[in-house]
């Protein structure tokens, strides 16, 4: 594996990095177990003041922690700012909430003269990060602020292609005061995630990531017995009911589908909409997308990114060519965009019949799937109708309806209204093939804690 950065827009590479020796793997975990022997007994007060310095860090150095979001992975720089102020928002909730999140729990017992029973929530060890390149710092951030605030060590396996957004979160966790090896990013080859999930001093391994990757990963940590939280891929629905209001329903799906250049696992894949709506819908949405102006990312009036790297643009490319032999029908939407660079050109994919296999892929960049539903039990049979179950919206002015509707959707998270998006005060994670496990809040943090009861009984207390 080469971990090297190659800017998307250019598509010149800048920097290369060689992948770490066995020996920096066994000195990092050595460190971050000696780091976790004393970070576990830190308060959640001295814990929390390296958060918030983090946070801080993050919020003064904006600029320059934005720029190299957008030199590696072709992000807008608007928008990498927003992940930049994300990821402080990240640590903040943790530096704030950690402590009330993770208190001894009471427990009731049947009979309160035999004893007291209380849940404590202890960390375990070193957690195992590999993240994708999508959102570098956010996916960084989401398991470093809780692992950390819990009193686990992390080490991190990130993407190839953005090494230097690997490093600089090293840098800042230094920065903010965190001990010499209680978090490490490793430019680990492929044969030493096996390596480190063996270690008996790993508690366990958080991927975000696709499926294949997620099913070796998964694999590795199951034959080692630890404990493995997968964030995988997504196809999600867009329900548009006829009742909706169709101008503003059309302008949040052009956003949910394009923003990150559609290189999101809830992006809104699936766009399903009742029959009564469908032509007025259609209309607005392509207006919409033409709208889209592709170019350099640091220009603020470039509303579409390039994809990540030129084999992303070429492998989606082949992934639509493959979906038309299957019968889909693929319109183009939009002024062409530029033949330098990453770029893939915005388009819309219909007639996805009963058997055709696209329908249940997912396109990682600006494709969309467009399925006209007969009523709304259809938009349910048709968002159902996917092997993933990551993130959903139903748009309805009637929002008691789009509950009802929401809750009969099978997803880790659906939004009424809105597009499925990501807040440093929201769980995040989903079902099927998009994975299991949650990320932030009080299920985050607790994912790789041991819930440990303590009983104190009675002496006298019957068995």
């Amino acid at each position: 594996m080469a971990y090297a950065t190659t800017n998307p827009y250019t598509g010149e590479t800048l920097k290369t990095f060689p992948d770490a020796t066995d020996q920096e793997i066994q000195t990092a975990l050595n460190d971050a177990y000696e780091a976790f022997k004393s970070w576990r007994n830190v308060s959640f007060a001295d814990r929390a003041k390296v958060m918030t310095a983090a946070a801080t860090i993050l919020r003064r150095d904006i600029d320059k922690y934005a720029k190299l979001l957008t030199l590696e992975m072709g992000k807008l720089y608007e928008e990498a700012k927003l992940e930049t102020i994300l990821s402080a928002e990240i640590f903040e909730y943790y530096a704030t909430n950690a402590e009330n999140l993770l208190k001894p729990e009471k427990l009731p017992v049947a009979d309160p003269k035999e004893g007291e029973a209380v849940l404590v929530h202890q960390p375990q060890g070193i957690v195992f990060a590999i993240e994708p390149w999508n959102f570098p710092y956010y996916q960084i951030a989401r398991i470093i602020a809780p692992q950390l605030s819990a009193g686990n060590t992390v080490l991190l396996k990130h993407a190839s292609n953005v090494p230097q957004c690997a490093a600089i979160f090293d840098a800042l966790m230094i920065e903010a005061g965190l001990p010499k090896g209680a978090f490490r990013n490793l430019y680990a080859a492929r044969h030493h995630t096996e390596v480190i999930l063996k270690d008996p001093r790993v508690c366990g391994v958080a991927l975000t990531g696709s499926e294949g990757a997620g099913a070796i990963v998964a694999s590795i940590a199951g034959k080692a017995l630890k404990k493995a939280t997968m964030e995988l891929g997504g196809a999600d629905a867009f329900i548009v009911l006829e009742d909706a209001d169709v101008e503003k329903a059309a302008k949040w799906a052009a956003f949910g589908r394009h923003w990150n250049a559609g290189q999101v696992c809830v992006s809104s894949k699936r766009l399903i909409v009742a029959d009564a709506v469908y032509d007025q819908f259609l209309e607005i949405y392509k207006a919409e997308v033409a709208k889209l102006k592709a170019g350099d990312p640091m220009d603020p009036s470039t509303t579409l990114a390039p994809l990540s790297s030129q084999k992303a643009a070429d492998d989606l490319k082949a992934q639509v060519e493959e979906a038309k032999k299957h019968g889909a029908i693929v319109e183009v939407i939009g002024a062409p965009v530029p033949e330098k660079g990453a770029f893939f050109q915005p388009l819309l994919m219909t007639n996805l019949h009963e058997n055709n296999e696209a329908r249940h892929w997912e396109f990682f960049g600006p494709v969309t799937q467009l399925y006209r539903a007969k009523d709304e039990a259809d938009a349910i049979r048709i968002a159902n109708d996917s092997p993933f179950g990551l993130g959903g919206s139903v748009f309805t002015k009637d929002t008691k309806r789009g509950v009802k509707v929401a809750e009969q959707i099978y997803t880790g998270m659906v939004y009424v209204n809105h597009p499925t998006m990501v807040k440093a005060d929201l769980p995040f994670g989903g079902v099927a093939r998009s994975g299991y496990g949650r990320e932030l809040i009080g299920l985050g943090i607790k994912e790789f804690v041991n819930h440990k009861l303590i009983d104190v009984v009675d002496i006298d207390a019957p068995f």
